[in-house]
């Protein structure tokens, strides 16, 4: 199916871009979301009439997730669990328990954008994660597992 993109999706092109996807990609996640819409002469011609502000929105979705990441880069998010004598934790921290940590410190970050590349967190100990708040800003965030 040809779709036009009305914002930037990762893998696939940015705005304006004239894509062929599979059916299913575009009725069920592309479609719905608002990030693309079919490519009918109709959708053409309106896209063309409203590129530039299309363009001005995601120039400032970008500029407003880069003040963001500004604030959010190095916060140490600090997250207690119940963890063996020898560092190993009874359970796991995923991207929910960050997620809940940043709300905590007044960030409003969904669990989906924290990007844990090793899986949940089993040890105790500091890692840097990144969270992607636009497809193309990422902030690195601290995050340290302690003992209860």
């Amino acid at each position: 199916m040809q779709i036009i993109l009305m914002e930037k999706v990762v893998n696939l092109g940015s705005l304006g871009d004239l894509v062929k996807v599979k059916d299913g990609y575009a009725r069920n996640f592309l479609i719905p979301q608002g990030k693309a819409k079919r490519a009918t002469p109709a959708a053409k011609a309106e896209f063309e009439a409203r590129r530039a502000e299309l363009e001005k929105a995601a120039q400032t979705k970008l500029e407003a997730a880069q003040a963001f990441a500004a604030k959010l880069e190095g916060v140490l998010v600090t997250v207690a669990r119940k963890a063996g004598v020898d560092g190993r934790l009874f359970g796991s921290v995923g991207n929910h328990d960050v997620s809940d940590g940043l709300k905590a410190l007044g960030f409003e970050i969904e669990k989906s954008s924290i990007r844990m590349p090793m899986g949940p967190l089993k040890v105790i100990g500091e890692t840097v994660l990144e969270v992607a708040l636009h497809t193309d800003v990422l902030a690195n965030i601290k995050v340290a597992v302690v003992a209860e």
